[in-house]
């Protein structure tokens, strides 16, 4: 049993009572949308991201309706972002399962995704907090801005660490961020009082993002994308951007040409990948997370010791070592 399995099993009361939420919110007289819901919701994810508020409330001491609204308001929001992901990446197959858009097409999957979007707003209007609904509409932003961003890089060619780690920033980091200052704002902690938490969540969706890119260069079958995946839709992450910088030029500059090239064969992407590896990207990655770790560890230390702040720490090293 790994630590998120520990974590979900200790907040399975509060996760029934939100996928509860989520279900009826969703619900709808139209046949053909409870079809299609139904059928997606039948394989939940690892719901981090709702853990994340449910822990961030248990922190300051109070797990309420409110907070479990949030929750189901960022767990809805996230699907709806996979939901549009896939139409745009063409996926046909997520947690095992085939895809909205490879069942029903892609008008049906975008209208899908919308109607996610806007039961997560109406679920966080259920806060009556104004703060956690201001933080799903800056939330939608900030998402869309850092796939944007991760679009301009890969066309623009930066291969600089600081671009890449501003794009995983909005893209993917932004959303851990909201999780831990909607369930504090839920639990009536004040911006003071919780603006560690959201620094330690920022580091913790940095590393999440940087162990899901490392995964681009991995052999394990299991992680639910072939290998290289990344590279075939033109985005450099850490692992390649580290070898291309450190490497000798007389190494570093034929694999600069091949990604300003673009359209890469199987072979090319096989070299990257390799390039990668032997020149130390893959190391890097980790000790880089190793180092937000610490400094993650450090935000935690002005809260009193709890089993909500050690599921935190635990989180964190759940998301350095998983496999997939």
């Amino acid at each position: 049993m790994d630590q998120l399995n520990v974590i979900q099993i200790r907040l399975e009361d509060e996760l029934r009572e939100m996928n509860a939420i989520i279900h009826r919110s969703l619900h709808t007289s139209n046949e053909l949308m409870n079809q299609v819901v139904t059928n997606y919701l039948t394989v939940k994810g690892k719901q981090i991201r709702p853990i994340m508020v449910i822990l961030s409330a248990g922190l300051f001491g109070n797990v309420n309706q409110h907070v479990l609204h949030a929750g189901a308001a960022l767990e809805m929001l996230h699907n709806a972002s996979l939901i549009h992901d896939d139409v745009v990446d063409e996926t046909t197959m997520r947690r095992g399962r085939s895809t909205v858009n490879s069942i029903w097409g892609n008008h049906i999957a975008v209208l899908v995704g919308d109607y996610f979007v806007s039961n997560a707003l109406a679920a966080g209007i259920r806060t009556n907090n104004i703060e956690i609904i201001s933080a799903l509409s800056e939330l939608g932003k900030e998402l869309s801005i850092g796939e944007i961003d991760q679009i301009c890089n890969a066309r623009d060619h930066h291969f600089d660490e600081e671009s890449y780690l501003s794009m995983i920033r909005k893209k993917t980091a932004s959303l851990f961020m909201n999780c831990a200052k909607m369930g504090a704002e839920a639990a009536g902690a004040t911006a003071e009082e919780y603006a560690p938490l959201v620094d330690f969540a920022e580091l913790l969706g940095l590393c999440f993002q940087i162990k899901d890119d490392i995964f681009d260069y991995s052999d394990n079958k299991d992680i639910g994308k072939p290998t290289g995946n990344d590279l075939r839709e033109g985005k450099v992450t850490m692992p390649l951007l580290f070898a291309l910088n450190n490497a000798p030029e007389d190494e570093a500059r034929p694999m600069k040409e091949l990604l300003k090239r673009g359209n890469l064969s199987e072979e090319e992407i096989s070299t990257l990948i390799g390039f990668a590896r032997d020149n130390g990207g893959i190391d890097y990655s980790f000790t880089r997370m190793e180092e937000m770790r610490r400094k993650a560890d450090a935000y935690l230390d002005c809260y009193p010791d709890s089993d909500w702040k050690q599921s935190f720490r635990d989180l964190f090293g759940y998301i350095i070592s998983r496999h997939k």
